[in-house]
């Protein structure tokens, strides 16, 4: 791995750039040509595949999953039976791992509803709570499954108390579901599974179609296309957030064990390509210590090749003359993961400002946030820590607000806002109050 050590160069490795263009792999770029039959950006992808799914609904479905999954489907949706028996056929230590993470993720939430908004009424004026009607969760698959994400997801909005929620993910090579995924779906509640992926499943959401129900809000994270989708649609229906690649930051002192820290940095890594590990410590000699063991411990990892690339192109250790300095760039940098490898670590906890979730001391493994401590692996990535949070019950409740205001308010409050209209020259709203002021005009 890099090691730096100048302060600018630090800054400038972590410096965000959003507005950067997309990178578009070869192997993308030749995909998009065999299926659309012309060069194409993903943005512009994206956009023709909403409208399809607009105009054509079901129709628009099934012909984006035979010519971009290879896969041709009867119909998108998952029966009940086979979710049933997804759960059964599971192996016994897998299904009994996932119910423990559902428990944990459950209680965690459940936790978070009590402490978090309230409904009220104070002097004529308050708010109603209440949970979305329909989430749309948003699964990758394809290749791999992760029924991690379906725990991470749907629970929390059952615990937030959404009436209907919708799974969408990508079906393997011969159109079905993994059992994992299906298993988690059922152990997290989920109403509907659908074996649709990528963008067209965003639109479908989004928009609604024949088969899959129109929802209020999407949530979940996916490639590039799916993110693309998400910010297309985004106004239409809510959205949790865009998903960027993977992100871990790593803040050690000379304390702090190199192996541990060489795992964490590979356990990102091995995501993506684009992922980032980076370490910033406070120690030389740790900097130098945990760089041979990732060279050591990478040769064991069956993602090998794709932590390689990950932390040849994306990785870095950053070596700060002291802790002060460490922090700055964390805060500068605003990351997804954040683990802390130092003495005390709980006591640095309130000094950072932006961090997705925050792994303190060597016991809190950045993998069991990944899967069993409780907190939702769905995240702010790509600096968006700065100004979002991780996902939890507030994603899922909406506030109405309630003005109940008596003749003595109208009275106090009327020649103030009738004043304020005519000013802004709407005198049909200085009027509607004028007209309740007047003797006849009372109700």
């Amino acid at each position: 791995m890099r090691i730096v050590s100048d302060l600018l160069t630090a800054k400038a490795f972590l410096r965000r750039s959003p507005f950067a263009p997309i990178e578009v792999p070869t192997e993308m770029e030749q995909k998009i040509k065999r299926v659309f039959g012309e060069e194409l950006t993903p943005e512009q992808v994206v956009a023709r595949i909403i409208a399809e799914v607009r105009d054509r609904g079901d129709a628009a479905l099934s012909d984006f999953s035979r010519r971009i999954d290879g896969v041709g489907l009867k119909s998108p949706q998952v029966s009940r039976k086979e979710i049933e028996e997804a759960r059964k056929k599971l192996d016994k230590k897998l299904l009994s791992a996932l119910e423990l993470a559902a428990e944990r993720v459950r209680s965690f939430h459940l936790a978070q509803k009590r402490r978090s908004l309230k409904g009220f009424m104070e002097g004529g004026l308050g708010q109603v709570l209440q949970p979305l009607e329909r989430v749309g969760i948003y699964v990758p698959g394809g290749t791999a499954c992760y029924p991690s994400t379906v725990l991470m997801t749907a629970i929390p909005a059952r615990v937030a108390g959404v009436k209907e929620i919708i799974l969408v993910t990508p079906p393997k090579s011969g159109g079905a579901i993994p059992e994992p995924t299906l298993a988690a779906a059922d152990i997290a509640q989920v109403d509907l599974v659908f074996k649709v992926g990528g963008a067209q499943a965003i639109a479908a959401l989004a928009i609604g179609t024949e088969s899959i129900p129109k929802v209020d809000k999407i949530c979940g994270p996916g490639n590039i296309f799916v993110t693309l989708a998400k910010k297309m649609v985004f106004g239409a229906v809510d959205i949790d957030g865009l998903a960027g690649p993977t992100e871990t930051v790593i803040l050690a002192d000379d304390s702090a064990n190199p192996a541990i820290c060489a795992a964490d940095l590979l356990a990102q890594a091995e995501h993506d390509v684009l992922a980032s590990a980076i370490l910033i410590t406070t120690s030389p000699e740790l900097a130098a210590e945990v760089d041979k063991e990732v060279e050591r411990q990478l040769k064991g990892l069956k993602r090998a090749s794709i932590a390689a690339k990950s932390l040849a192109k994306r990785g870095c250790i950053i070596v700060a003359r002291n802790m002060n300095q460490a922090i700055e760039l964390i805060n500068l940098y605003a990351p997804e993961h954040l683990a802390l490898m130092v003495r005390n670590p709980a006591s640095y906890v309130n000094r950072f400002r932006s961090a997705g979730m925050i792994f303190v001391g060597e016991s809190s493994a950045e993998t069991l946030g990944d899967y069993v401590a409780g907190p939702s692996h769905v995240l702010p990535t790509a600096g968006t820590a700065r100004f979002s949070s991780p996902l939890g019950i507030s994603d899922f409740l909406k506030l109405t607000t309630v003005v109940n205001l008596k003749e003595e308010d109208l009275a106090a409050l009327g020649p103030a806002a009738a004043a304020i209209a005519k000013a802004e020259g709407l005198t049909g709203h200085a009027q509607a109050v004028e007209a309740r002021l007047k003797k006849g005009g009372k109700r």
